[in-house]
């Protein structure tokens, strides 16, 4: 296993914080048999690759080991925003039969966390996931973590997620406030829905404070629509292939 030393992505706003705190509780009163858990959201930018961070962070602050999986092999921003130093081989290198299990396990600078990350690009994304390398990761993980958070592509976008739930006891959709039109998000939750996984919640990200109130205007899901019927990225389809050369070393994009 390689030491690495990873960035706190760290939210000063106390509310924040407090927020994070609160999903950690209601993820351990989704059942003792709930460990496996992916997140995923409709569209790049929403924020749920630092919630994702965030969320693991907090477990292993009270004790819990635990390891997060970047499942996202076609467009990984994780090792550009920990600010990784170093190269690294990760969930794309085992699936393809490169290294094995331990070599892309990632012990961190924070006791009991552990993190797996994307590795380089991979343009058959889909088809990794479906390996059974991956089965006998996930299953090796649930013996040796409390919790395993799996962060996937957007949902909206590929349907990566989708290959990856079957291996979960849930899923929690990440949606930015003001963001995603309704109709979109109906697409992926029924596209969630036809996994048969459970689905454990959705956080309601990036939400002004000052203007929204806690809930907000869109607390009971309602008028989303500022991209539009579905958003700006309704022709997203190549998903990642201008990141081909991403990688491990200059992943671009903005946050997940």
């Amino acid at each position: 296993m390689k030491q690495i030393h990873l960035k706190e992505l760290k939210e000063d706003h106390y509310g924040y914080a407090e927020s994070v705190k609160n999903l950690r509780t209601n993820v351990k009163f989704s059942g003792s048999n709930v460990k496996v858990i992916a997140f995923t959201s409709s569209l790049p930018g929403e924020g749920k690759s630092d919630v994702t961070y965030a969320l693991l962070q907090s477990f292993a602050q009270i004790g819990k080991k635990v390891i997060l999986i970047d499942a996202d092999i076609r467009k990984s921003v994780l090792v550009s925003r920990l600010e990784v130093g170093t190269k690294v081989q990760g969930l794309s290198e085992y699936l393809s039969g490169q290294c094995e299990m331990d070599d892309v396990i990632c012990n961190t600078n924070y006791d009991g966390l552990d993190v797996i990350f994307a590795g380089s690009y991979s343009p058959n994304a889909s088809e990794l996931l479906e390996e059974e390398r991956f089965v006998n990761l996930i299953a090796a993980c649930r013996e040796r973590y409390d919790y395993v958070f799996i962060d996937t592509p957007p949902l909206g976008v590929v349907t990566d997620c989708a290959v990856v739930a079957g291996h979960c006891d849930g899923i929690i959709l990440v949606v930015e406030s003001g963001a995603i039109s309704y109709r979109l998000l109906q697409k992926v939750k029924a596209q969630l829905e036809t996994t048969g996984t459970r689905i454990l919640g959705v956080v309601l990200n990036k939400v002004d404070s000052k203007t929204e109130g806690y809930y907000g205007k869109y607390g009971k899901y309602g008028k989303y629509g500022k991209y539009g019927k579905y958003s700006k990225y309704d022709k997203y389809e190549k998903y990642g292939q201008d990141g081909a050369d991403s990688g491990n070393d200059t992943a671009q994009g903005g946050d997940k």
